[in-house]
């Protein structure tokens, strides 16, 4: 198994591309701790992984918190000696353009999508130095390369992008890699939410601007994080690893 020993935190783990990698990395033999508000979910997951044989536990981790964010490295340890692997995949989008987004809009968002990438590697950093190493994996967007989607949320994730690089040249010599995905249009609840307005025309048009011709799934962009997460990419840090079937590359 490609994750066999290792142990790994995920943000956002309740639901979509957050549940896929907790379930995909345990069936890798990772021992997992899901971290997200949404409990009721949260738990469901954990339940999921243990009935198929895997070993994980959910706890309440909201990532603009410190105290949660030592709660949870404590859990790691004291529940399975150390970790290996952070996932920072929680994050929200705010759909507004520029002059409708107010001070407030844009605090939260930084506070969510930035923030707190920022306090998990600053958590996990000494974690992971007990360890002997690890992999960090910030989960940014097409929209940290390229000018799409709204203003804010690029900003957002343009930030994860360069602090993911930051993170990498400082630790690299700790053995502690830092790497940055960035998924192009998936199939989410956060996705969905945001075509309600749109009609069938307008939908089918955005896919097929996709090369590939279809949106992605959180598999597409789990198998990416997997492989970031284990030894078999033990030779990149501060790299983007771009999952959005082509669309950057016209």
């Amino acid at each position: 198994m490609r994750l066999e020993g290792k142990v790994a935190i995920i943000t956002g783990g309740a639901r979509g591309q957050g549940a896929t990698e907790a379930r995909m990395f345990a069936q890798e033999g990772a021992r997992v701790v899901i971290g997200d508000i949404r409990d009721e979910l949260g738990m469901q997951v954990e339940a999921e992984i243990r009935e198929l044989g895997g070993e994980a536990v959910y706890l309440h981790l909201d990532v603009t918190s410190d105290d949660d964010w030592q709660r949870a490295i404590e859990t790691a340890e004291q529940r399975f000696g150390k970790v290996d692997v952070l996932v920072n995949n929680a994050a929200i989008v705010l759909r507004k353009d520029i002059e409708e987004t107010t001070g407030e809009d844009w605090d939260n968002i930084m506070e969510i999508n930035a923030k707190g990438v920022f306090l998990g590697t600053k958590a996990v950093i000494p974690a992971m130095r007990r360890a002997g190493g690890g992999s960090i994996i910030n989960i940014s967007s097409i929209s940290g390369l390229v000018s799409i989607g709204p203003p804010a949320y690029i900003a957002t994730k343009g930030a994860v992008r360069l602090f993911t690089k930051s993170t990498a040249i400082q630790y690299a010599s700790e053995n502690i890699r830092a790497n940055s995905i960035h998924p192009g249009s998936v199939d989410t609840d956060m996705r969905r939410e945001g075509l309600g307005s749109q009609t069938d025309e307008e939908i089918q048009a955005r896919v097929d601007n996709i090369p590939l011709g279809r949106v992605g799934t959180t598999e597409d962009i789990s198998y990416g994080a997997l492989f970031l997460a284990s030894d078999e990419s033990s030779f990149m840090t501060g790299s983007e690893l771009v999952i959005d079937g082509g669309y950057t590359a016209k």
